[in-house]
């Protein structure tokens, strides 16, 4: 028995980089697979569904879809995110609205729509993707920090609200990860890499494939009694 088998799940912003590597994670432990992006994601081995998480009645839309198809959905990663780094005094209103719209709105909403769905199948469980800057802070990310605060917060919250119908949610908070947005912004900014690097305890940077696996855990039957956890993926750079 694989570790996911036949769990019904999907993964929003799978696209590229950590979402379509927890896709993958999940397909070899066994589930069957909905992946989510703005265009159609290139997974091998899953089946996409194309909406904005952002647009309520396409993802009720899109909810409602693979529940006809599968007869219930066991399992939301809500992966979809988007990040830009701004200072404090360049942070503007329309940064916060679109940040907040992607990261913590389309997150809530998903929650809402999605748990109605998996009470009547007898529970299921949510995994948000949350941040290490959501948990300590980081210069130059205020918008972005504070973002993930909040999903960080909206977990606990909605775990303990939707316990007794037996759903799950927890949250993984990824440390630096190396992915191609990861190398964009560094480019960008010029930051060294090497000086982040001295701070991780474990002496490397994050990889995709390590926050995939936490994911997969927390989505599957051996986390049955964790729920409003956020799991530190972060190479022992927070304590």
């Amino acid at each position: 028995m694989k570790l996911l088998e036949n769990k019904v799940v999907l993964i929003t912003g799978a696209g590229r980089g950590i979402g379509k590597v927890i896709a993958e994670q999940f397909i070899a432990d066994g589930a069957i697979v909905y992946v989510n992006d703005l265009k159609e994601p290139e997974v091998e081995g899953a089946k996409p569904i194309c909406f904005d998480v952002t647009d309520s009645a396409a993802l009720k839309a899109g909810l409602m879809q693979i529940y006809k198809a599968e007869g219930r959905i066991d399992c939301i990663v809500n992966n979809a995110a988007i990040i830009q780094n701004q200072k404090l005094g360049m942070v503007t209103k329309p940064l916060l609205e679109k940040m907040y719209a992607v990261n913590v709105f389309a997150v809530i909403d998903m929650i809402q729509i999605a748990s109605r769905l998996m009470a009547r199948t007898g529970g299921g469980c949510f995994v948000n993707m949350a941040s290490v800057t959501g948990v300590v802070g980081s210069p130059g990310q205020v918008a972005y920090s504070a973002s993930k605060g909040a999903v960080i917060s909206l977990t606990k919250s909605a775990a303990k609200e939707l316990a007794p119908m037996n759903i799950r949610v927890n949250a993984v908070a990824p440390g630096i990860v190396r992915t191609e947005r990861f190398e964009e912004l560094y480019e960008a900014t010029g930051d060294k890499i090497n000086e982040r690097i001295e701070k991780i305890a474990l002496g490397r940077l994050g990889t995709p494939q390590d926050i995939a696996n936490a994911v997969s855990f927390l989505a599957s039957d051996r986390a049955s009694y964790i729920s409003g956890q956020i799991l530190g993926v972060d190479g022992c750079a927070t304590i």
